[in-house]
């Protein structure tokens, strides 16, 4: 007697995919930050083609400020590292360290703007000051609200909220500080390409 042989083939089911609503949220304001700087450096490149347009330098601690972004981006890199591997000890300073980081910029920047107006560069005047007083005020705007998240992450961690079972608060914290980190030297790049 002959067997038969019954081979049907079988699809797993498809994993939907999933992300944490918080998470969706943030990656769509992210876009839309980005595509707010985007606009404005077209529309930067596009009036400095139209003349009148004064040619300046950056501000030195513009230099500085960028290298303190990514000193800051490391260090929450390995606070968000050490957090998952449950070295909590680790976590807490290396958090303080890149919120101070983050105060250390905002007063660069604040001290850089100083450095534009004693070179005669303001808000109002030349389209140029005022697209630089924009881009990097926007910016420093958006550093201001990190460091505010990055001082609720401080929190969690001192109250022994974040584990490595539940990161993603600093998942978040972490991933905003390093696309703002990258925003700086695009921006920064940016303006010195096209001062």
């Amino acid at each position: 007697m002959e067997k038969i042989v019954d081979l049907r083939i079988v699809e797993e089911p498809k994993r939907p995919i999933a992300m944490h609503p918080k998470k969706f949220g943030m990656w769509l304001f992210l876009a839309s930050v980005a595509m707010l700087f985007m606009s404005l450096t077209s529309a930067y490149i596009v009036r400095q083609a139209e003349g009148n347009w004064v040619y300046f330098e950056l501000p030195t601690l513009f230099y500085v400020t960028s290298v303190v972004i990514v000193v800051s981006s490391i260090t929450l890199q390995l606070a968000f590292s050490a957090a998952r591997k449950d070295r909590l000890a680790a976590v807490k300073p290396l958090l303080l360290v890149t919120t101070v980081l983050g105060l250390f910029f905002l007063v660069g920047q604040f001290y850089g703007w100083k450095q534009l107006v004693a070179n005669s560069i303001y808000l109002v005047g030349n389209p140029s000051g005022s697209f630089l007083y924009v881009l990097t005020g926007l910016h420093a705007l958006h550093v201001v609200s990190a460091v505010v998240f990055l001082l609720i992450v401080c929190l969690a961690a001192y109250r022994g909220k974040i584990t490595s079972t539940n990161t993603a608060q600093m998942e978040m914290c972490t991933t905003y500080w390093h696309f703002l980190g990258g925003l700086w030297l695009y921006l920064f790049i940016f303006l010195l390409l096209y001062r």
